[in-house]
């Protein structure tokens, strides 16, 4: 197995304080990603200054509350989030908040949240997602179907740099096929970071594994894993060729990624591996996976889209 401690970080590597996953450009080694997964007991509460990045706070299990305030001590917005259960049982609602802000997370019944961040430019105004806006997309076909939670996706809702959705790939199924690429600042395609955090689901009982591929996209290039995830892995892509996300059979596979990167257009515009590229013509003639979508949002919008 090739697991480059660079860009692949088991569950633990990259805890920081009361953070179990804490990346940022300074640890990750590139200019506008972040990530962190915060870990809170019943009735404990965290805060944060959220400097010259804007953050989504996105619930993985539990429910808490957002207090985010403006660093010249003005206008303050607080968020109460419902939660969820399990990442595997239901779409979350989500609080944005804006660059230059001190926030408070508290939470009364525990739980474990995520910090999605993008370095950024303009302040724009503190917000709640509600779960039932929450597009619930199926991609793909056969045994490449997956759902993807577009709840922080560029054309559904406004941040200056930061896009982020959910993923969640049924036992035995493949995602992020064909392996793609957003690493040349061109037409047709962005220049994004991207980070991948891992859940598999233990319904089981059992320690579930996924894996994880990334290869070089060409010369100068070195971004090279193969690895084995866990609950709580993370990989970071700088560059290159990613997918494909497997799901071993008999375990979900969950992973909430994260992007953002310099272009001035914020927009998720992909280059297929050509050696590869073939197969989404294939899925016109397929099914998606009847097991999707492992559940939907409220009253939210749900459609198939073959990318």
């Amino acid at each position: 197995m090739l697991a480059d401690n660079r860009f692949y970080r088991p569950a633990g590597v990259a805890a920081r304080g009361d953070y179990a996953v804490h990346v940022d450009p300074e640890t990750a080694g590139w200019g506008y990603s972040s990530l962190r997964v915060l870990e809170l007991e019943a009735g404990a509460e965290h805060e944060l200054s959220t400097e010259d990045s804007e953050w989504i706070v996105l619930p993985l299990t539990g429910g808490c509350t957002v207090r985010s305030e403006d660093d010249s001590g003005g206008e303050t917005e607080v968020f109460e989030l419902a939660g969820r259960s399990s990442v595997f049982r239901g779409v979350t609602d989500f609080a944005y908040v804006p660059r230059d802000s001190r926030v408070r997370i508290s939470t009364e019944a525990g739980g474990r949240f995520a910090l999605t961040g993008a370095e950024c430019e303009r302040r724009l105004p503190a917000r709640y997602g509600a779960a039932s806006d929450v597009p619930v997309e199926l991609r793909g076909a056969g045994q490449a179907s997956r759902q993807v939670n577009n709840f922080g996706a560029a054309h559904v809702f406004e941040a200056d740099r930061l896009i982020a959705v959910e993923v969640l790939t049924p036992a035995g199924n493949w995602s992020s096929f064909p392996p793609h690429k957003h690493d040349t600042e061109r037409e047709g395609e962005s220049r994004l970071e991207e980070i991948y955090y891992f859940e598999i689901d233990a319904g089981h009982g059992a320690d579930g594994v996924g894996y994880q591929r990334v290869y070089p996209s060409g010369p100068g290039r070195d971004t090279d894993v193969l690895a084995e995830v866990r609950s709580g892995d993370v990989v970071l892509i700088p560059d290159g060729w990613h997918g494909p996300s497997m799901a071993v059979p008999g375990y979900d596979m969950y992973y909430l990624n994260v992007m953002a990167g310099p272009s001035p257009d914020r927009a998720w515009l992909i280059c297929d591996d050509p050696a590869h590229a073939w197969v989404r013509e294939t899925w016109r003639d397929q099914p998606v996976d009847p097991r999707l979508p492992l559940y939907a949002a409220p009253a939210a919008e749900q459609g198939r889209d073959q990318r």
